[in-house]
């Protein structure tokens, strides 16, 4: 090889180098900058939401409107579905000594069928009311149709299905095969022009839970008439209260889950019959004594609701006279008589 030819070989080394050179070098650089990247991407904060004003919990829908539900009780409808993913259930003789049914409010939860459903009763029409909610229910007593025909509230009806909002299942007997879901409320209640977004104040709620780990699990025993007498065990594991329904486990037939409360309201008012044996009337307006068990403790209270506007917020007040804050999950208000058995052993 001459001395040309040499050189041209070197130079041809030498240009190869000096491209790897910057090859390594630029690729290095990207590496140092997609690092870069992924430590800033690293560091953005996750996305947190608010909570829902009625159970605490931070759920995307914490601005819904709620939706209350109204739920048959009787053994042939168990178990219910949708339950477990209620922010809040009232409970409550609608036969005083007897019968009892649901009104499961929804604000994070979405269910995809809820059921299954029954008529509404005059008493839990103020109760929705003062959550600023939007009543879904299948027909209904005469006392509550008069209310809901006047326009007092904002509702769904099955017996009039607006917009395909309620569904019914061939295989179940009536009356106890009506059904829906929050999907299928919330079109309809868009399509009514019904308000959306929540305007209800909440409930405050504990921020640090106290560790109730050492406590001795108890149970409260809620004297309804049987099938329809309640239990709840409490957990110390997960600091919660498990349900029971005629001492059976109380489930979600849409997940099988367990129902589990955080905090139980007993809220004592006083009922009376009208119209024979059908229909009773309960006083869910006024004051009156209540306790409530939470974090494995009990502490009495007063309830209290503003007679003159069904649309108040119902209370619940320490002896000073400051609201009870809860610990945050699904709350039960049992609303029982005054001189009604309760026991927690």
């Amino acid at each position: 090889m001459n001395l040309f030819d040499k050189k041209i070989v070197f130079f041809i080394l030498g240009t190869a180098l000096v491209f790897g050179a910057f090859f390594v070098w630029a690729l290095g650089g990207r590496s140092i900058e997609i690092n870069k990247e992924r430590e800033i991407k690293s560091e953005e904060p996750v996305l947190k939401y608010p909570a829902s004003p009625l159970s605490g919990l931070p759920c995307e829908n914490y601005h819904r409107r709620p939706i209350a539900v109204i739920l048959a009780e009787d053994p042939v409808t168990r178990p219910l579905a949708g339950l477990s993913e209620a922010d809040l259930v009232f409970e409550m003789s609608v036969i005083t000594g007897s019968i009892t049914r649901m009104m499961a409010v929804y604000v994070c939860g979405s269910p995809f069928e809820i059921g299954s459903l029954r008529s509404a009763r005059h008493d839990f029409i103020p109760l929705a009311m003062g959550l600023d909610a939007v009543l879904a229910h299948w027909g209904g007593s005469h006392y509550s149709l008069d209310k809901l025909n006047t326009g007092i509230m904002e509702n769904i009806d099955a017996l009039k299905n607006p917009f395909n909002a309620f569904f019914q299942k061939k295989e179940i007997p009536q009356p106890h095969n009506g059904f829906t879901s929050i999907e299928r409320l919330i079109n309809s209640a868009e399509k009514l022009v019904y308000r959306l977004e929540g305007e209800f104040e909440g409930y405050p709620h504990i921020e640090q839970i106290i560790d109730n780990r050492q406590q001795i699990a108890k149970a409260l025993e809620i004297s309804y008439s049987y099938p329809y007498n309640i239990r709840y065990q409490y957990n110390s594991e997960t600091n919660s209260y498990l349900r029971f329904r005629a001492d059976k486990p109380e489930t979600d037939k849409n997940n099988n889950k367990r129902i589990e409360a955080k905090v139980i309201v007993i809220m004592r008012a006083a009922s009376r019959q009208i119209e024979g044996p059908y229909y009773n009337d309960v006083d869910v307006e006024g004051k009156g004594e209540c306790q409530i068990y939470q974090n494995g403790e009990v502490v009495s209270c007063v309830w209290q609701k503003d007679k003159n506007d069904p649309k108040s917020k119902l209370y619940f007040l320490d002896e000073s006279g400051q609201e009870i804050k809860f610990t945050p999950g699904q709350i039960w208000i049992e609303i029982a008589e005054p001189d009604q058995k309760i026991t927690w052993q």
